[in-house]
């Protein structure tokens, strides 16, 4: 068994143990979507620690986009819930990327680019390189943003 759902199971116990509803549904919801996702296709498999990380990501993201659903319906009540979600969820995230972190990634990885390529990358290099930067940011950086940068750098 991974790590952290080794680590998400025990606080669901603590959870429970101090009667904290808001964590325990949470890491409910969150146990559930890796025991769908561990017997999701032809053979059940554990998951590893990348695995659980990129599904904890997109559950954040999930929750995010529903709190601005719900804010622009007009059900702030159901908003904040989905916000206090995640910031239940973003205790197991390792912390985002600072934008000049970021940006020298971005910056390295269109150099080795170059470096291969013996030119400057054009656009068509563009998805290879977010590719590159994604892997090496690992969660840690809006996918968006990796290709805006990405983006600027080549233009």
């Amino acid at each position: 068994m991974s790590e952290l759902k080794t680590t998400l199971k025990a606080d669901m116990v603590a959870a429970m143990k101090a009667r904290d509803d808001l964590t325990k549904g949470t890491l409910r919801m969150v146990l559930a979507a890796i025991t769908t996702a561990e017997v999701a296709g032809d053979e059940a498999r554990e998951l590893g620690d990348d695995e659980v990380l990129a599904l904890l990501t997109r559950e954040v993201r999930t929750r995010k986009d529903s709190a601005q659903a719900y804010t622009d319906g007009g059900r702030p009540e159901l908003a904040d819930k989905e916000l206090a979600e995640v910031g239940v969820l973003q205790r197991y995230l390792p912390a985002d990327l600072t934008s000049d972190e970021l940006a020298t990634m971005v910056a390295e990885e269109v150099a080795s680019a170059e470096a291969g390529l013996g030119q400057k990358p054009t656009m068509k290099q563009m998805g290879q390189i977010v590719r590159a930067v994604n892997e090496r940011a690992a969660g840690r950086a809006e996918g968006g943003e990796v290709a805006r940068l990405v983006r600027q750098a080549l233009a």
